[in-house]
């Protein structure tokens, strides 16, 4: 059988990145940001079997135990309406340090692409290790995964509104 195609991902702007970044890390020099924009990979599935989009750090992390970052990932989703984007934890990196997206799960709806941060995926995470492991990671490893599900509607949903924000920006 084969798959529907109803996604494409893509880089946000370099200045989208660069502003997001900032705020995250500001002692960062523009030189150093430039080559973290560079050198930022797509998501892609590591088999023809795989459900899942492997993400993959812009920048190296390194987490003791009940510490979080916030990391721009400088991807974008373009995707068909009747879709949406849920993204996990990797499931070894939940497993050996019980890393967790703060949000759970994070739902990427197809019209946050049009948004004013240009649809900048950010992710949240957090190390909740119990036996002491901190989790170090480097430029480039994998570490969340997503998979598009398609959605329904009830029948009586006559929703208009658009959206222009992340978290939060629904009510």
């Amino acid at each position: 059988m084969q798959q529907a195609r109803i996604a494409r991902f893509e880089k946000v702007s370099y200045d989208q990145f660069e502003t997001d970044w900032m705020k995250q890390f500001p002692d960062d020099p523009a030189e150093k940001i430039r080559g973290i924009y560079d050198a930022i990979k797509l998501p892609r599935r590591a088999t023809s079997a795989s459900a899942g989009y492997d993400f993959f750090l812009p920048g190296p992390v390194r987490l003791a135990p009940g510490e979080s970052i916030l990391v721009p990932t400088g991807i974008r989703v373009k995707m068909d309406p009747a879709w949406v984007l849920c993204c996990f934890p990797r499931s070894g990196l939940g497993f050996k340090f019980r890393m967790q997206l703060d949000n759970t799960v994070g739902i990427i709806d197809a019209d946050y692409y049009g948004s004013d941060n240009e649809g900048h995926m950010l992710c949240k995470f957090t190390c909740d290790s119990r036996n002491g492991k901190g989790i170090t990671l480097n430029a480039g490893d994998a570490f969340m995964q997503a998979i598009f599900l398609p959605y329904g509607l009830t029948e009586d949903d006559d929703v208009t509104d658009v959206r222009n924000g992340g978290f939060g920006s629904t009510g």
